[in-house]
C-alpha cells in the first residue's frame, strides 16, 4: 500500500504523456499533408532568426505592454516548471523534495521560483483585465466567436490556478518552511494556516501538490486544441519562416519557363514544346484547399496565437473590408483540422466531403481585398505568413477559374494586348504630346 501513490502517480505520468505523444503524432500528420517545399538553407540565419524572435521575443516587445507582460509569463511559466522535474521524481520514487539536498542553491532557486510565479500571476490578472473588462478591441473581432474568447480565458485561469497551488504548496509544508531559505513569498502566505493542525497542512501541500501536477499534465494535452500551441510551435515556425524579402512573388517554375520562351526573340512561336521528363508540371495552380499549401503555410496556421496583431495592423481591415488576416490563419487550421478528422474516420484516407478552404471558409472578397502590403506579415510576433495563402488563393482563382475582379481582368488584358494597363494602342500611347 506504501506504493499506492507512486502507482497511481505513474499511471496519471503514462495516460498524460501518452495522450500527449498521440496528438503531436496527429499534428505531424496534418502538417504533412501540405505540398513539400524547401526550406533547408541559410540554416545559419535561420537559428538566428528563431532565437531572436521566439526565444529573444523581439517582435512581441514592439507593444511595449503586451510585451513586457508576455515576457514575464512565458519566462516565469517555463522556468517554474522547471520545478515539475523535481516533482516527477518525487512521484515515482517517493522521496520529497528531491532536489532539496543540494542545500542553499534549492532555497535560491525555490525563492526565485516564489517571485516569478507572483509576477505571473500579476501579468495574467492584467491580461485577463485587458481582455474582459478594457476589452481591447482587436480581441473583440467578429471572427474571435465564443470558442476563441473562451479559450484564451482557459489559458489565463489555468496559469493563475497552477502558480496559486505552487504557493499554496510551499507555504504548508513545513518543512520547507522551516528551512527558512526559499520562501520568499510563501512565508507571508503560511500565516493563512498557522491555526491548522500539522496533519491538516500536510493533507493541503499534498492536495495542492497532486492538483499541481495533475493541471500540468491537463495544460499540456489541452495545447493541441487551444491557441498556446505556439508555446511549442514558435520556434520551429521561425526557424523556417521565409527569408525571401516581403513582396517577393514565388513565382511557378513552369509558367516562368513559358514566357522565358516567349521573350526569346530566336524561338520559332510554332515549334512543338521539347519534351522535358524532368520538369514537374502542378495539378492544380495555386491553392483551394488546404492539401494544396505547402506544410510550411499549414505550420503558420497551428502557430496563429489569435493575438490580433496582423488584423489590427491591416489597412483593408481597418477601412471596414471584410478581410482579416488572423481570420485566414483561424480558417485555414479549421479546415485542416476538418481535414485531418475525416481521414481518421476513413482508416487514413481522404474522401471528399465536398468542401474546401476557399468558398466554404474564406471568401472572394476577403482575398481581394487585401493589398499585398505585408503589414501581416511584418506584425505577427511568431513569423506567420497569411499573404502567402492569400496569395497562392488568388493564384487559383486567376489561373484555374478567371475570376479575379473585373477591373483587374480589363487590366491584364490590356497589357497582353498593349503592353499596358490602359486601354490605348502602343501607336497612341504619345498622342497626349501633340495635344
Amino acid at each position: 500500500m506504501n506504493y499506492l501513490p507512486n502507482i497511481i502517480f505513474a499511471i496519471l505520468l503514462i495516460f498524460g504523456i501518452g495522450y500527449f505523444t498521440k496528438n503531436v503524432k496527429k499534428l505531424i500528420r496534418n502538417i504533412k499533408l501540405g505540398q513539400d517545399v524547401d526550406v533547408s538553407n541559410n540554416k545559419k540565419e535561420r537559428f538566428k532568426n528563431m532565437m531572436r524572435i521566439a526565444f529573444g521575443q523581439s517582435k512581441m516587445v514592439r507593444r511595449p505592454i503586451a510585451g513586457i507582460l508576455h515576457a514575464i509569463v512565458y519566462v516565469g511559466f517555463i522556468v517554474i516548471n522547471i520545478e515539475v522535474l523535481e516533482i516527477i521524481i518525487d512521484g515515482l520514487l517517493g522521496t520529497h523534495r528531491a532536489f532539496s539536498g543540494i542545500g542553499a542553491t534549492y532555497g535560491i532557486l525555490i525563492g526565485v521560483f516564489e517571485i516569478l510565479a507572483i509576477l505571473v500571476l500579476v501579468s495574467v490578472t492584467l491580461f485577463w483585465i485587458r481582455r474582459n473588462v478594457i476589452k481591447i478591441r482587436r480581441f473583440w473581432n467578429k471572427e474571435m466567436t465564443s470558442w476563441p474568447k473562451n479559450d484564451a480565458n482557459y489559458i489565463l485561469y489555468f496559469e493563475m490556478v497552477l502558480m496559486t497551488l505552487f504557493l499554496i504548496m510551499n507555504a504548508t509544508d513545513v518543512s520547507f518552511q522551516s528551512m527558512n531559505n526559499g520562501n520568499v513569498i510563501s512565508q507571508f502566505i503560511a500565516p493563512w494556516f498557522s491555526n491548522l493542525p500539522e496533519v491538516t497542512l500536510h493533507i493541503i501541500e499534498r492536495a495542492a501538490w497532486w492538483l499541481h501536477i495533475v493541471g500540468i499534465l491537463i495544460f499540456l494535452n489541452y495545447l493541441y486544441f487551444s491557441k498556446h500551441l505556439h508555446i511549442l510551435l514558435a520556434f520551429p515556425n521561425t526557424y523556417y519562416g521565409s527569408l525571401k524579402p516581403k513582396g517577393q512573388f514565388n513565382n511557378l517554375e513552369s509558367v516562368t519557363k513559358e514566357v522565358k520562351l516567349m521573350m526569346d526573340p530566336n524561338a520559332d512561336p510554332f515549334a512543338a514544346p521539347a519534351e522535358d521528363t524532368n520538369e514537374e508540371i502542378p495539378a492544380k495552380f495555386g491553392a483551394s484547399d488546404v492539401q494544396d499549401l505547402n506544410w510550411v503555410q499549414l505550420l503558420n496556421a497551428y502557430t496563429c496565437t489569435e493575438c490580433g496583431r496582423c488584423t489590427s495592423s491591416c489597412p483593408a481591415n481597418l477601412t471596414g473590408k471584410k478581410l482579416s488576416p488572423r481570420k485566414i490563419m483561424m480558417d485555414t487550421r479549421d479546415r485542416l483540422e476538418e481535414v485531418g478528422k475525416n481521414i481518421d474516420v476513413n482508416n487514413g484516407e481522404f474522401k471528399d466531403d465536398g468542401k474546401q478552404l476557399l468558398g466554404d471558409y474564406i471568401t472572394h472578397e476577403e482575398l481581394w481585398a487585401c493589398t499585398t502590403c505585408n503589414a501581416c506579415v511584418e506584425e505577427c510576433p511568431v513569423s506567420i505568413n497569411p499573404l502567402s495563402i492569400i496569395l497562392d488563393m488568388r493564384r487559383y482563382l486567376v489561373m484555374e477559374q478567371s475570376a479575379a475582379p473585373t477591373e483587374l481582368n480589363n487590366m491584364m488584358s490590356n497589357i497582353e494586348n498593349n503592353g499596358a494597363p490602359w486601354p490605348y494602342n502602343q501607336m497612341d500611347r504619345l498622342n497626349w504630346k501633340n495635344e
